[in-house]
């Protein structure tokens, strides 16, 4: 019998990517770094290329190859791309790589002759996250090199893009600011000669309230697993990831009992406490401690003291829980049981974190809806 276990539903995510691509002219990047968020990064890969999405993309090269090396073909950008990274081995696998300096597009330049290919780039502007990306200054000149290279067939400028810093905060005026300067940036482009085939700006939050940030590609991540970066659930988007465990041992205990390290949870009467064994080496957030809250004996009730490496303790009170009980941490929610979005808000963290932690191989994962592979 399983102790602990994540369970991903495949035909959430396949139905959350047709619901994104039935919303937009543009195409869909599916957004599959850090092991798909939790949820598995080359099942939630295909799950999402079944629903309708025509890229996938990561953060690293690394996570880029080990999608080709399962056999997947699609168009795929990486973008986490720092210096002395073995490039030519991404070049190699027809893997897209982000360029934001001189430097990194040399890179670039010197993995394609390496391999005898034309590299993939997308040339990347800060439109004011102030994260990665050429700065306004900066871009002329990175343009001017590029389109160099173009012209000398090293590079083929297949994108152009940036990043929203608050989509998720509908109104907010920098939306508006960093669209202007995206467009800025575009004019820019055209003049050195470079005409990208896909603009690409919209993360899940744009792609869900702005569609006049969409342009030829959108580059939803969390909406794809069900979630929403603004909170709560979204018509059309159900999450796909289940957290469970059972109960280790389930004792009486007098009143005035403390539970777990420091005791900063004394038992108020005789009561039974559940031990759950899943704590923060698995995912569970520590400051989920004394608050976060799992479904356990029909009911919904919060951890009790604090989250250990392995487990956790439930106060049960007098309900009849005993050992083996299922008890489910959050999913979505449809039979009383607590959300990412609970949990998100008993840790003082985002829902992204949440489903983003489970990736310890001491936790089960299983995929619901899974299908025979009949190529990529």
């Amino acid at each position: 019998m399983w102790q602990a276990e994540v369970r991903v539903d495949l035909d959430a995510i396949r139905a959350n990517v047709a619901h994104l691509v039935a919303g937009t002219t543009a195409e869909v990047m599916a957004v599959v770094k850090s092991d798909g968020y939790g949820h598995g990064m080359v099942a939630s890969a295909r799950a999402a290329l079944d629903g309708g999405a025509t890229w996938l993309g990561v953060a690293s090269p690394a996570e880029a190859i080990t999608l080709r090396e399962s056999g997947l073909t699609t168009p795929i950008l990486a973008w986490l791309v720092g210096p002395g990274l073995p490039l030519h081995e991404a070049v190699a696998a027809d893997v897209d790589l982000s360029v934001a300096t001189l430097g990194l597009l040399d890179e670039v330049i010197a993995a394609g002759e390496h391999t005898g290919r034309v590299a993939r780039v997308h040339l990347k502007i800060d439109t004011g996250m102030t994260r990665g990306g050429a700065t306004l200054a900066d871009w002329p000149v990175l343009l001017e090199a590029a389109a160099k290279a173009q012209s000398d067939d090293l590079i083929d400028v297949v994108g152009v893009w940036s990043h929203l810093a608050c989509a998720d905060a509908p109104g907010d005026a920098s939306v508006d600011a960093q669209l202007a300067v995206f467009h800025e940036a575009l004019e820019m482009a055209d003049r050195f000669g470079i005409r990208p085939r896909f603009r690409h700006l919209a993360n899940s939050a744009a792609a869900l309230t702005r569609p006049d940030t969409h342009f030829d590609l959108i580059r939803p991540g969390l909406a794809i697993y069900g979630l929403s970066p603004m909170g709560g659930r979204v018509e059309g988007l159900r999450p796909a990831m289940t957290a469970r465990a059972r109960v280790m041992l389930a004792k009486r205990v007098p009143a005035g009992s403390g539970v777990s390290y420091g005791h900063t949870y004394v038992t108020p009467a005789e009561t039974t406490i559940a031990v759950v064994p899943i704590g923060y080496a698995d995912g569970i957030p520590r400051h989920g401690s004394n608050a976060a809250p799992v479904l356990i004996g029909g009911r919904v009730r919060p951890i009790a003291g604090r989250v250990c490496m392995d487990q956790f303790a439930v106060d049960c009170g007098d309900d009849p829980v005993h050992d083996g009980d299922l008890v489910t941490l959050f999913g979505p929610g449809d039979d009383g049981e607590p959300t990412a979005d609970d949990w998100a808000e008993a840790a003082g963290t985002i829902n992204y974190e949440i489903v983003a932690r489970f990736g310890s191989p001491r936790v089960a994962r299983v995929f619901d809806g899974l299908r025979p592979e009949v190529g990529a």
